[in-house]
């Protein structure tokens, strides 16, 4: 088996409506289709749902469900808010830089550009509380490709220490990359 790509990825949602709208209104996402039943299709069980679907570029799908009759929802209190994220690609620093403009035009706070070495971003929340990430990527010739290198000495040595390995010292400012200075 070879997975092909993500078919969509689905989150819940406060409100179906205003969430569409945020999407397609600021982060210009195409509204493609909306499912709605009185029962769930895999359980049977008698709970109503409004379920849509976002364009999220190249194949991409954004999905949420807005469930009326379960409880308010939450987040996970034992993860950190910055930790559960969804995290979109636009094409230059410049659209990075325009797309925070125009979300700080539209009251939401946003935080960044965040250096990250490889590539910039910035962070807001939607209106469910879900934690949003646009990011340009900035990698210099090399630096994806040796981080590919040293990702399973990196993963092998966190899972003995648990501490952040040095095998990409430089993402950090610690040291030069390999392929030249970053």
């Amino acid at each position: 088996m070879k997975i092909q790509r993500i078919h969509h990825v689905a989150y819940r949602c406060k409100d179906a409506k205003q969430t569409v709208e945020f999407y397609r209104d600021l982060l210009d996402m195409e509204f493609l289709l909306a499912i709605a039943e009185n029962e769930v299709p895999s359980t049977k069980a008698p709970d109503p749902y409004m379920h849509v679907f976002l364009d999220a570029g190249q194949g991409n799908v954004l999905a949420f469900f807005e469930l009326p009759n379960s409880p308010d929802m939450d987040r996970d209190q034992n993860t950190p808010a910055w930790v559960q994220h969804i995290a979109f690609e636009v094409a230059s620093m410049d659209e990075l830089l325009a797309a925070k403009e125009r979300l700080e035009n539209a009251g939401l706070k946003v935080l960044g550009p965040t250096e990250h070495t490889i590539f910039k971003s910035i962070y807001f929340f939607d209106p469910n509380g879900h934690r949003i990430e646009l990011a340009a990527n900035t990698a210099k010739p090399g630096m994806l490709e040796e981080l590919k290198r040293v990702a399973p000495a990196m993963l092998d040595e966190w899972a003995q220490t648990k501490k952040a390995p040095k095998h990409a010292a430089w993402l950090h400012g610690e040291g030069e990359f390999p392929g030249g200075n970053a």
